[in-house]
Protein backbone atom coordinates (compact mmCIF):
# COMPACT_ATOMS: atom_id res chain seq x y z
CA UNK A 1 0.00 0.00 0.00
CA UNK A 2 1.06 3.20 -1.19
CA UNK A 3 1.26 6.80 0.85
CA UNK A 4 0.72 7.40 4.35
CA UNK A 5 -3.05 6.09 5.84
CA UNK A 6 -4.59 8.69 7.81
CA UNK A 7 -7.79 7.64 10.92
CA UNK A 8 -10.90 9.41 10.26
CA UNK A 9 -10.09 11.73 12.80
CA UNK A 10 -7.24 13.28 11.61
CA UNK A 11 -8.92 13.72 8.35
CA UNK A 12 -11.87 15.48 10.13
CA UNK A 13 -9.50 17.47 12.16
CA UNK A 14 -7.27 18.63 8.92
CA UNK A 15 -10.37 19.60 7.09
CA UNK A 16 -11.76 21.62 10.14
CA UNK A 17 -8.71 23.38 10.31
CA UNK A 18 -9.07 24.44 6.87
CA UNK A 19 -12.46 25.79 7.56
CA UNK A 20 -11.07 27.69 10.47
CA UNK A 21 -7.92 29.24 8.77
CA UNK A 22 -10.50 30.28 5.56
CA UNK A 23 -11.54 33.88 6.78
CA UNK A 24 -14.79 34.33 4.93
CA UNK A 25 -15.70 31.17 6.49
CA UNK A 26 -15.22 32.49 9.74
CA UNK A 27 -17.27 35.63 8.88
CA UNK A 28 -19.98 35.35 6.42
CA UNK A 29 -24.50 35.86 5.96
CA UNK A 30 -26.10 33.64 4.41
CA UNK A 31 -29.57 33.98 3.57
CA UNK A 32 -32.35 31.34 3.24
CA UNK A 33 -35.60 29.60 4.12
CA UNK A 34 -36.01 28.22 7.86
CA UNK A 35 -36.72 24.29 7.73
CA UNK A 36 -36.53 21.65 10.43
CA UNK A 37 -36.35 23.82 12.99
CA UNK A 38 -35.94 22.48 16.50
CA UNK A 39 -35.45 24.02 20.03
CA UNK A 40 -33.75 21.22 21.97
CA UNK A 41 -34.68 21.46 25.82
CA UNK A 42 -30.41 22.67 26.39
CA UNK A 43 -31.31 25.79 24.97
CA UNK A 44 -29.86 25.05 21.34
CA UNK A 45 -31.67 25.65 18.08
CA UNK A 46 -31.28 23.51 15.10
CA UNK A 47 -32.62 24.34 12.20
CA UNK A 48 -31.48 24.27 8.21
CA UNK A 49 -31.72 27.00 5.61
CA UNK A 50 -33.18 26.06 2.16
CA UNK A 51 -33.27 27.65 -1.09
CA UNK A 52 -33.88 26.15 -4.57
CA UNK A 53 -30.66 24.55 -5.02
CA UNK A 54 -30.05 23.81 -1.52
CA UNK A 55 -29.61 23.05 2.17
CA UNK A 56 -27.48 23.85 4.68
CA UNK A 57 -27.49 22.30 8.50
CA UNK A 58 -27.00 25.19 11.31
CA UNK A 59 -27.14 25.44 14.77
CA UNK A 60 -26.71 28.11 17.70
CA UNK A 61 -25.61 27.63 20.70
CA UNK A 62 -27.71 28.51 24.03
CA UNK A 63 -24.63 31.20 24.69
CA UNK A 64 -25.35 32.98 21.38
CA UNK A 65 -29.44 33.42 21.76
CA UNK A 66 -28.75 36.96 22.70
CA UNK A 67 -28.31 37.34 18.84
CA UNK A 68 -31.88 36.29 18.12
CA UNK A 69 -34.63 38.76 19.05
CA UNK A 70 -37.42 36.34 17.53
CA UNK A 71 -39.06 33.01 17.99
CA UNK A 72 -38.32 31.06 14.45
CA UNK A 73 -40.88 28.87 12.86
CA UNK A 74 -40.87 26.97 9.86
CA UNK A 75 -40.98 29.38 6.14
CA UNK A 76 -39.06 31.77 7.59
CA UNK A 77 -37.00 33.73 5.61
CA UNK A 78 -33.43 34.60 7.16
CA UNK A 79 -30.33 36.16 7.10
CA UNK A 80 -27.97 34.45 9.76
CA UNK A 81 -24.45 35.05 10.51
CA UNK A 82 -21.51 33.18 11.77
CA UNK A 83 -18.87 30.76 10.77
CA UNK A 84 -18.93 27.77 8.64
CA UNK A 85 -17.02 24.40 10.19
CA UNK A 86 -16.56 21.25 10.33
CA UNK A 87 -18.04 18.97 13.13
CA UNK A 88 -15.29 16.60 13.49
CA UNK A 89 -17.64 13.81 15.07
CA UNK A 90 -20.13 13.28 12.52
CA UNK A 91 -17.45 14.21 9.46
CA UNK A 92 -19.98 17.00 8.45
CA UNK A 93 -19.90 20.94 8.14
CA UNK A 94 -22.45 23.34 9.58
CA UNK A 95 -23.43 26.82 9.90
CA UNK A 96 -22.76 28.12 13.53
CA UNK A 97 -25.28 30.93 13.77
CA UNK A 98 -24.38 34.16 16.12
CA UNK A 99 -26.96 36.43 14.83
CA UNK A 100 -30.52 35.58 13.21
CA UNK A 101 -32.29 38.44 11.81
CA UNK A 102 -35.63 38.21 9.34
CA UNK A 103 -35.90 38.68 5.56
CA UNK A 104 -39.10 39.04 5.09
CA UNK A 105 -41.55 36.28 5.65
CA UNK A 106 -42.18 33.58 3.14
CA UNK A 107 -45.51 33.88 1.15
CA UNK A 108 -46.22 30.21 0.85
CA UNK A 109 -45.86 29.56 4.65
CA UNK A 110 -48.06 32.50 5.69
CA UNK A 111 -50.50 30.72 3.02
CA UNK A 112 -50.05 27.61 4.47
CA UNK A 113 -50.16 28.41 7.94
CA UNK A 114 -53.32 30.61 7.61
CA UNK A 115 -55.36 27.60 5.66
CA UNK A 116 -53.89 24.87 8.35
CA UNK A 117 -55.14 27.73 11.29
CA UNK A 118 -58.76 27.76 9.27
CA UNK A 119 -59.51 24.11 8.66
CA UNK A 120 -58.09 23.24 12.17
CA UNK A 121 -61.03 25.38 13.51
CA UNK A 122 -63.24 23.80 11.03
CA UNK A 123 -62.34 20.22 12.59
CA UNK A 124 -60.92 18.89 10.43
CA UNK A 125 -58.24 17.76 11.83
CA UNK A 126 -60.10 16.21 14.60
CA UNK A 127 -59.33 12.66 16.09
CA UNK A 128 -63.02 11.40 16.31
CA UNK A 129 -62.97 12.04 12.66
CA UNK A 130 -60.25 9.88 11.58
CA UNK A 131 -61.07 6.65 10.22
CA UNK A 132 -59.09 3.21 11.52
CA UNK A 133 -56.85 1.76 8.77
CA UNK A 134 -57.84 -1.71 8.08
CA UNK A 135 -55.46 -4.44 9.41
CA UNK A 136 -55.67 -7.01 6.66
CA UNK A 137 -56.33 -4.92 3.50
CA UNK A 138 -56.17 -6.56 0.01
CA UNK A 139 -56.85 -3.77 -2.30
CA UNK A 140 -54.72 -0.50 -1.38
CA UNK A 141 -54.99 2.62 -3.90
CA UNK A 142 -52.04 4.41 -4.74
CA UNK A 143 -52.10 8.67 -5.70
CA UNK A 144 -49.16 9.09 -6.98
CA UNK A 145 -46.99 10.17 -9.87
CA UNK A 146 -46.15 6.84 -11.85
CA UNK A 147 -42.35 7.87 -12.20
CA UNK A 148 -39.98 8.33 -8.93
CA UNK A 149 -38.90 6.57 -6.23
CA UNK A 150 -42.17 7.12 -4.13
CA UNK A 151 -44.34 4.57 -5.96
CA UNK A 152 -41.16 2.75 -6.24
CA UNK A 153 -40.48 2.04 -3.08
CA UNK A 154 -44.50 1.68 -2.39
CA UNK A 155 -44.05 -1.41 -5.29
CA UNK A 156 -41.34 -2.94 -3.12
CA UNK A 157 -42.27 -2.83 0.24
CA UNK A 158 -45.90 -4.29 -0.68
CA UNK A 159 -44.55 -7.23 -2.87
CA UNK A 160 -41.68 -7.81 -0.08
CA UNK A 161 -44.82 -7.79 2.84
CA UNK A 162 -47.53 -9.18 0.85
CA UNK A 163 -47.56 -10.39 -2.65
CA UNK A 164 -50.91 -11.29 -2.23
CA UNK A 165 -52.10 -7.44 -1.67
CA UNK A 166 -53.24 -5.73 -5.22
CA UNK A 167 -52.06 -2.23 -5.31
CA UNK A 168 -54.15 0.01 -7.84
CA UNK A 169 -52.35 3.02 -8.91
CA UNK A 170 -53.73 6.59 -10.17
CA UNK A 171 -50.76 8.12 -11.90
CA UNK A 172 -51.68 11.47 -10.77
CA UNK A 173 -49.68 14.82 -11.03
CA UNK A 174 -48.27 15.84 -8.41
CA UNK A 175 -46.41 19.21 -8.90
CA UNK A 176 -47.05 21.78 -11.08
CA UNK A 177 -50.13 23.56 -12.61
CA UNK A 178 -52.99 21.46 -12.24
CA UNK A 179 -51.37 18.79 -9.33
CA UNK A 180 -54.26 19.53 -6.78
CA UNK A 181 -56.95 18.55 -9.50
CA UNK A 182 -54.86 15.23 -10.91
CA UNK A 183 -54.68 13.95 -6.81
CA UNK A 184 -58.29 15.19 -6.25
CA UNK A 185 -59.35 13.15 -9.02
CA UNK A 186 -57.18 10.19 -8.27
CA UNK A 187 -58.73 10.05 -4.71
CA UNK A 188 -62.12 10.36 -5.93
CA UNK A 189 -61.53 8.07 -8.24
CA UNK A 190 -60.05 5.17 -6.25
CA UNK A 191 -62.92 5.50 -3.67
CA UNK A 192 -64.88 4.52 -6.32
CA UNK A 193 -63.32 1.69 -7.22
CA UNK A 194 -63.53 0.05 -3.84
CA UNK A 195 -60.11 -0.45 -2.11
CA UNK A 196 -59.59 -0.65 1.05
CA UNK A 197 -57.44 1.83 2.29
CA UNK A 198 -55.35 4.46 0.12
CA UNK A 199 -52.01 6.40 -0.21
CA UNK A 200 -51.89 9.90 -1.19
CA UNK A 201 -48.21 10.93 -1.43
CA UNK A 202 -45.02 11.84 -3.07
CA UNK A 203 -41.36 11.97 -2.46
CA UNK A 204 -39.89 14.82 -0.70
CA UNK A 205 -38.98 18.51 -1.98
CA UNK A 206 -38.62 21.92 -1.64
CA UNK A 207 -42.19 23.54 -0.05
CA UNK A 208 -43.35 24.76 -3.45
CA UNK A 209 -42.76 21.36 -4.90
CA UNK A 210 -45.04 19.66 -2.06
CA UNK A 211 -47.27 23.01 -2.54
CA UNK A 212 -49.96 20.95 -4.25
CA UNK A 213 -50.48 19.16 -0.72
CA UNK A 214 -51.17 22.11 0.73
CA UNK A 215 -54.26 23.11 -1.27
CA UNK A 216 -57.48 23.38 0.51
CA UNK A 217 -59.09 21.14 -2.30
CA UNK A 218 -56.97 18.56 -1.68
CA UNK A 219 -57.42 18.44 2.02
CA UNK A 220 -60.93 18.42 1.43
CA UNK A 221 -61.39 15.65 -0.79
CA UNK A 222 -59.19 13.69 1.83
CA UNK A 223 -61.38 14.67 4.50
CA UNK A 224 -64.83 13.57 2.34
CA UNK A 225 -63.10 10.22 1.30
CA UNK A 226 -65.19 7.25 2.99
CA UNK A 227 -61.71 5.22 2.37
CA UNK A 228 -59.47 5.08 5.00
CA UNK A 229 -56.72 7.64 4.04
CA UNK A 230 -52.64 7.80 4.94
CA UNK A 231 -50.48 10.56 3.88
CA UNK A 232 -47.35 9.80 2.99
CA UNK A 233 -45.82 13.34 1.34
CA UNK A 234 -42.29 14.25 1.32
CA UNK A 235 -39.27 13.56 3.88
CA UNK A 236 -39.89 12.91 7.70
CA UNK A 237 -39.31 16.70 8.51
CA UNK A 238 -41.48 17.52 5.70
CA UNK A 239 -45.44 18.71 6.80
CA UNK A 240 -48.49 19.19 4.67
CA UNK A 241 -52.14 20.34 4.61
CA UNK A 242 -52.70 16.32 3.82
CA UNK A 243 -50.79 14.82 6.78
CA UNK A 244 -53.03 16.93 9.07
CA UNK A 245 -56.08 15.91 7.64
CA UNK A 246 -55.30 12.11 6.44
CA UNK A 247 -56.18 9.45 9.08
CA UNK A 248 -52.95 8.41 9.36
CA UNK A 249 -49.80 10.12 8.69
CA UNK A 250 -46.50 8.14 7.27
CA UNK A 251 -43.71 9.79 7.55
CA UNK A 252 -42.17 8.67 4.00
CA UNK A 253 -43.75 6.74 1.06
CA UNK A 254 -42.42 3.30 2.32
CA UNK A 255 -43.34 3.73 5.72
CA UNK A 256 -47.29 4.48 4.15
CA UNK A 257 -46.52 0.77 2.55
CA UNK A 258 -45.32 -0.90 5.44
CA UNK A 259 -48.94 0.42 7.29
CA UNK A 260 -51.04 0.04 5.07
CA UNK A 261 -49.75 -3.43 3.44
CA UNK A 262 -50.09 -6.27 6.58
CA UNK A 263 -46.63 -8.91 6.83
CA UNK A 264 -48.12 -12.02 5.38
CA UNK A 265 -44.62 -13.41 7.52
CA UNK A 266 -45.76 -11.73 10.48
CA UNK A 267 -49.01 -13.32 9.83
CA UNK A 268 -48.20 -16.72 9.28
CA UNK A 269 -45.68 -16.58 12.49
CA UNK A 270 -48.33 -15.21 14.84
CA UNK A 271 -50.42 -18.32 13.05
CA UNK A 272 -47.93 -21.03 14.01
CA UNK A 273 -47.35 -19.13 17.80
CA UNK A 274 -51.12 -19.74 18.11
CA UNK A 275 -50.91 -23.02 17.13
CA UNK A 276 -48.31 -23.70 19.40
CA UNK A 277 -49.73 -21.86 21.94
CA UNK A 278 -52.96 -23.98 21.21
CA UNK A 279 -51.02 -27.38 21.25
CA UNK A 280 -49.32 -26.23 24.58
CA UNK A 281 -53.08 -25.22 26.46
CA UNK A 282 -54.02 -28.60 24.95
CA UNK A 283 -51.03 -30.20 26.49
CA UNK A 284 -51.74 -28.73 29.65
CA UNK A 285 -55.20 -29.57 29.75
CA UNK A 286 -54.61 -33.37 28.79
CA UNK A 287 -52.04 -33.45 31.40
CA UNK A 288 -54.21 -31.62 34.22
CA UNK A 289 -57.03 -34.67 33.07
CA UNK A 290 -54.68 -37.56 33.39
CA UNK A 291 -53.85 -36.07 36.87
CA UNK A 292 -57.16 -36.07 38.17
CA UNK A 293 -58.03 -39.37 36.33
CA UNK A 294 -55.31 -40.78 38.06
CA UNK A 295 -56.41 -39.28 41.49
CA UNK A 296 -60.09 -40.61 40.57
CA UNK A 297 -58.19 -44.00 40.13
CA UNK A 298 -56.27 -43.83 43.23
CA UNK A 299 -59.46 -42.56 44.90
CA UNK A 300 -61.31 -45.71 43.81
CA UNK A 301 -58.84 -48.05 44.55
CA UNK A 302 -58.89 -46.68 48.07
CA UNK A 303 -62.54 -46.83 48.35
CA UNK A 304 -63.32 -50.18 46.69
CA UNK A 305 -64.88 -53.01 48.66
CA UNK A 306 -62.14 -55.36 48.44
CA UNK A 307 -59.65 -52.84 49.61
CA UNK A 308 -62.05 -52.12 53.06
CA UNK A 309 -62.30 -56.02 53.47
CA UNK A 310 -58.95 -56.74 53.19
CA UNK A 311 -58.40 -53.87 55.29
CA UNK A 312 -60.87 -55.61 58.04
CA UNK A 313 -58.63 -58.88 57.64
CA UNK A 314 -55.62 -57.50 58.39
CA UNK A 315 -57.40 -55.51 61.37
CA UNK A 316 -58.55 -58.99 62.50
CA UNK A 317 -55.10 -60.45 62.59
CA UNK A 318 -53.42 -57.72 63.85
CA UNK A 319 -56.51 -57.85 67.20
CA UNK A 320 -56.19 -61.74 66.92
CA UNK A 321 -52.07 -61.64 67.71
CA UNK A 322 -53.10 -58.48 70.35
CA UNK A 323 -55.22 -60.93 71.93
CA UNK A 324 -53.29 -63.52 71.70
CA UNK A 325 -50.00 -61.92 72.51
CA UNK A 326 -52.06 -60.45 75.97
CA UNK A 327 -53.51 -64.16 76.43
CA UNK A 328 -50.03 -65.59 76.79
CA UNK A 329 -49.16 -62.13 78.95
CA UNK A 330 -51.57 -62.55 81.44
CA UNK A 331 -50.98 -66.89 81.33
CA UNK A 332 -47.32 -66.27 82.11
CA UNK A 333 -47.87 -63.74 85.03
CA UNK A 334 -50.51 -66.25 86.43
CA UNK A 335 -48.26 -69.00 86.28
CA UNK A 336 -45.95 -67.10 87.82
CA UNK A 337 -48.02 -65.75 90.78
CA UNK A 338 -49.23 -69.37 91.02
CA UNK A 339 -45.83 -70.56 91.49
CA UNK A 340 -44.89 -67.96 94.49
CA UNK A 341 -47.99 -69.23 95.76
CA UNK A 342 -47.34 -72.50 95.15
CA UNK A 343 -44.07 -71.86 97.33
CA UNK A 344 -45.63 -70.50 100.12
CA UNK A 345 -48.32 -72.43 100.64
CA UNK A 346 -45.73 -75.00 100.26
CA UNK A 347 -43.45 -73.54 103.29
CA UNK A 348 -47.10 -73.56 105.30
CA UNK A 349 -47.86 -77.00 104.21
CA UNK A 350 -48.47 -79.20 107.62
CA UNK A 351 -46.54 -82.26 105.23
CA UNK A 352 -44.01 -79.85 104.53
CA UNK A 353 -43.20 -79.58 108.59
CA UNK A 354 -43.75 -83.61 108.47
CA UNK A 355 -41.07 -84.14 106.20
CA UNK A 356 -38.41 -81.74 107.88
CA UNK A 357 -38.69 -84.80 111.02
CA UNK A 358 -42.06 -83.14 113.09
CA UNK A 359 -45.19 -84.36 113.70
CA UNK A 360 -48.66 -83.69 114.23
CA UNK A 361 -50.45 -84.75 117.39
CA UNK A 362 -53.97 -85.20 117.98
CA UNK A 363 -56.49 -86.68 120.32
CA UNK A 364 -60.52 -87.39 120.77
CA UNK A 365 -62.14 -84.97 122.97
CA UNK A 366 -66.26 -85.54 123.15
CA UNK A 367 -66.25 -87.51 119.93
CA UNK A 368 -64.25 -84.98 117.69
CA UNK A 369 -60.62 -84.68 117.01
CA UNK A 370 -58.73 -81.38 118.02
CA UNK A 371 -54.60 -81.00 117.83
CA UNK A 372 -52.70 -81.12 120.86
CA UNK A 373 -50.59 -78.13 121.33
CA UNK A 374 -50.64 -78.19 125.56
CA UNK A 375 -50.00 -80.94 128.49
CA UNK A 376 -52.85 -79.57 129.76
CA UNK A 377 -54.70 -81.70 126.79
CA UNK A 378 -53.21 -84.83 128.13
CA UNK A 379 -54.19 -87.00 130.31
CA UNK A 380 -52.68 -90.47 131.23
CA UNK A 381 -53.81 -92.93 129.75
CA UNK A 382 -55.20 -90.88 127.14
CA UNK A 383 -55.43 -92.15 123.42
CA UNK A 384 -53.68 -90.14 121.00
CA UNK A 385 -53.20 -89.74 117.13
CA UNK A 386 -50.05 -89.00 115.90
CA UNK A 387 -48.90 -88.04 112.38
CA UNK A 388 -45.92 -88.04 110.57
CA UNK A 389 -44.63 -88.36 107.20
CA UNK A 390 -45.27 -91.59 105.98
CA UNK A 391 -48.16 -92.30 108.19
CA UNK A 392 -49.81 -92.23 111.77
CA UNK A 393 -49.16 -93.60 114.68
CA UNK A 394 -51.61 -94.99 117.52
CA UNK A 395 -50.77 -94.07 120.69
CA UNK A 396 -51.29 -93.84 124.90
CA UNK A 397 -49.98 -91.21 127.55
CA UNK A 398 -48.09 -92.93 129.72
CA UNK A 399 -46.64 -89.74 131.87
CA UNK A 400 -47.17 -86.00 131.03
CA UNK A 401 -44.33 -83.68 132.22
CA UNK A 402 -43.60 -80.22 132.06
CA UNK A 403 -40.60 -78.66 130.44
CA UNK A 404 -38.43 -79.15 133.79
CA UNK A 405 -39.76 -82.29 134.19
CA UNK A 406 -42.67 -82.80 136.54
CA UNK A 407 -44.99 -84.64 136.55
CA UNK A 408 -48.30 -82.84 135.30
CA UNK A 409 -51.46 -84.00 136.51
CA UNK A 410 -55.02 -81.80 135.41
CA UNK A 411 -56.34 -81.32 139.13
Amino acid sequence: MAGNVYTVKQVNAYIRNMFTQDFMLNRIYVKGEVSNCKYHTSGHIYFSLKDESGTIACVMFAGQRGGLSFRMTEGQQVIVFGSVSVYERGGTYQLYARQIRLDGEGVLYEKFQALKKELEEMGMFAPEYKKPIPPFAMRVGVVTASTGAAVRDIMNISRRRNPYVQLILYPAQVQGEGAKESIVKGIRMLEQAGVDVMIVGRGGGSIEDLWAFNEEIVARAIFDCSVPVISAVGHETDTTIADYVADLRAPTPSAAAELAVWDIRLFDQRLQETALQMNRQMDRVLQVSRLRLQKYEARLQYLHPGNKLRERRQMLVELEDAMRRSMEQKVQRARHQLAIYIEKMRGLSPAGKLNQGYSYVERESGGRREAVKSIRQVEKDMELRIYVSDGVIRARAEDVQDEGGTPWKRE
